[in-house]
């Protein structure tokens, strides 16, 4: 089998891998010689290729880290020394080469394993993973605690897919060198991030540098010139400015770092001895690897964005390596706001998109091609997404930030004193609100109306549907001081979006049906579910769309007719929709039964969207279910 095969389609069989399918454990692969290691990472790739394909899910970076995360696993003693994946997406081939190659077929299935390295599932998955650029903080305090305990292990974060674009990787960098700590920075470059050259002079160069007779030379020389402070500033700034010609050395070597590269990813060789030459160094090291996103599958490497991840492969089909196509009710939320930016931009040259590395998870991409200069991706940093928008709503523009909900949680604290408490114009699209499916718990959208309900003068809006989407993008548009509209992931149910734009009644409900006994109050998603056991049982149903503020008249009236109040929310039932209605109940001395039905005080794990509701109680049959039980209670 030849180290250079070029995928061109993914197998739809499971693919012949006899030196793979030796390898229980990287103990396992140890034992090989290094010169088999070629055909094992060839034979990695075939079999990552074929069990994505099963399943669907990311696989474009995974099949760029193939001879890494061979390299790492045959060079450090895991699960004793660790490795600390960044930007889970990456560890599909060490999930595979560390006891879970046959479960791979499960990955993001309901009851599989999880999509994200998660310390419940394997020893070897020393970190949960599931947002960027945490590898470094996590790897850093596992360095200090084995320092603490004077345990000899060697600690290495892996970080990748544009995960350095995030200030807390920054943060980490600048305090690993603070306290000298003895850890390994490996830094997977692959075109997604940063992107340099990489030739036979850069990687010989590696070589040099992360040898120990370069470092003996070079700890020895400190000691000897270090007694000459002129001779000694003057050799070093010699050293970092010939590794400055040929490698981006100087922004790491001033944090503290002991850079080392770039050297070519895919070269196993060449990733075996560097990573043996550095492993038993003192301090922080920090390793530039180059990589190829999707590396040795044709399409992937043409289009590495397109191709992040897959949808499973449709069993009949005739081309295997064609994705699932879902069959869709209507149009996809994230591109009724993608619609509706373009068309708001038109009538109104003071908008701006803001959107932190999602321009096509969040459908922006319309709207940059359109309005280049005003569309601003600041890569993985929500943090500055935020306060970003509010320096451009202090002078005058009106900034929308698309974002998904699981990822605001990161610009929290920017909402609330950089936004809220000055009152400021800003827009926030809140896309993947609810559960989002095969992620799991790591990119369910469950927390934020209970985390921006709290927020004073904060308008939060929740569409049942894909025109109240476009309506209420406007409204919050409109609105003086900061708004959120949060909607799910996927399609809606089809209803017919009107061209024309119209500001909601700020607080105002919408009651769909009247009925007798039961009034169910439904936010957002939950409006079409709440409306089948409605209509099936006579039951009164209001599509509340206002969770700040509460149609308090609504509620009121509904409390005075109607003997059980029911909310319906895709969100944690504590501090959720449903909670600022019971407070508003109490406040008014208004002693009405009410069951709140939302998200459990629990995480809960991967699976498609309508398992998970189930498992949660609320599809149809679990909220009429829920509802019976409680009025058995009442009797």
């Amino acid at each position: 089998m030849s180290e250079y095969t070029l995928y061109q389609e993914i197998p739809v069989t499971r693919p012949d891998t006899p030196l793979l399918d030796q390898i229980h454990l990287p103990e396992d692969m140890r034992g090989l010689d290094e010169k088999q290691l070629p055909q094992l990472a060839n034979e990695l790739r075939e079999y990552l290729l074929y069990s994505v394909g099963q399943t669907g899910g990311h696989f474009g970076a995974g099949l760029g880290v193939v001879e890494l995360t061979v390299a790492l696993h045959y060079v450090f003693n895991t699960p004793d020394d660790r490795l600390v994946w960044d930007v889970g997406h990456q560890a599909y081939p060490h999930k595979i080469l560390t006891g879970r190659k046959e479960a791979m077929t499960t990955i993001r299935q309901y009851d599989g394993i999880a999509a994200f390295p998660k310390r419940s599932e394997s020893e070897f998955d020393t970190f949960g993973v599931g947002h960027s650029s945490t590898s470094i903080s996590a790897a850093l305090g596992m360095a200090i605690a084995a320092r603490e305990q004077n345990k000899q292990r060697h600690v290495a974060a892996i970080i990748g897919d544009g995960a350095m674009t995030a200030g807390m990787a920054f943060e980490a960098l600048s305090h690993a060198a603070h306290v000298d700590a003895n850890m390994l920075v490996i830094l997977n470059d692959n075109e997604m991030s940063i992107s340099e050259n990489v030739g036979g002079f850069a990687t010989y160069l590696a070589k040099i540098l992360s040898s120990q007779a370069y470092t003996r030379m070079r700890e020895g020389s400190k000691k000897v010139l270090s007694k000459l402070p002129k001779a000694w500033e003057l050799a070093r700034k010699t050293e970092e400015h010939f590794k400055g010609m040929v490698s981006p050395s100087t922004l790491f070597e001033e944090m503290g770092f002991h850079y080392i590269g770039p050297i070519d990813g895919h070269d196993i060789h060449s990733l075996v001895t560097t990573l043996n030459n550095i492993k038993d160094l003192s301090g922080p090291q920090f390793l530039h690897v180059i990589t190829k996103k999707g590396k040795r599958f044709a399409p992937a490497e043409a289009d590495p964005i397109g191709y992040h991840a897959i949808t499973k492969l449709e069993k009949d089909s005739d081309k295997a390596d064609k994705p699932a196509v879902e069959k869709k009710s209507g149009p996809k939320y994230s591109s009724v706001f993608g619609q509706w930016l373009c068309d708001m931009a038109a009538r109104d040259e003071r908008l701006v998109g803001i959107t932190p590395a999602m321009r096509e998870g969040s459908d922006l991409i319309q709207f940059s091609k359109d309005y280049p200069e005003r569309y601003f991706d600041v890569a993985i940093a929500e943090q500055h997404a935020v306060t970003l928008a509010a320096g451009m709503a202090c002078d005058g523009l009106k900034p929308v930030v698309a974002i998904y909900s699981t990822f605001l949680q990161r610009g929290y604290d920017q909402l609330v004193h950089d936004v809220a408490v000055q009152k400021l114009d800003v827009l926030f699209a809140i896309d993947r609100a609810g559960l989002v499916g095969e992620d799991g718990p790591t990119h369910h959208g469950t927390l934020d109306l209970s985390y921006l309900r709290c927020v004073p003068e904060m308008l939060i809006m929740a569409p049942a549907d894909e025109n109240e989407c476009r309506q209420m993008l406007y409204t919050g548009y409109q609105y003086e001081g900061p708004a959120a509209v949060r909607y799910p992931r996927g399609t809606g149910p089809g209803v017919e979006i009107e061209p024309e734009m119209t500001a909601l009644p700020v607080g105002q409900a919408q009651q769909r049906l009247s009925g007798q006994s039961v009034m169910l109050m439904a936010f957002g998603s939950m409006v079409p579910v709440a409306q089948q056991v409605a209509e099936k049982h006579g039951y009164g149903l209001l599509n509340m769309r206002f969770v700040k503020p509460l149609d308090e008249k609504a509620i009121l009236s509904a409390a005075q007719q109607y003997d059980l109040i029911v909310t319906v929310e895709e969100n944690a039932i504590a501090g959720g929709a449903g909670s600022g209605i019971n407070e508003f109940l109490m406040q008014n001395a208004i002693m009405r039964p009410v069951l709140n039905l939302g998200l459990p005080d629990r995480w809960v794990d991967q699976g498609n969207h309508k398992q998970l509701l189930a498992e949660c109680g609320l599809d149809a049959d679990g909220i009429e279910h829920s509802i019976q039980k409680y009025l058995q209670k009442l009797k």
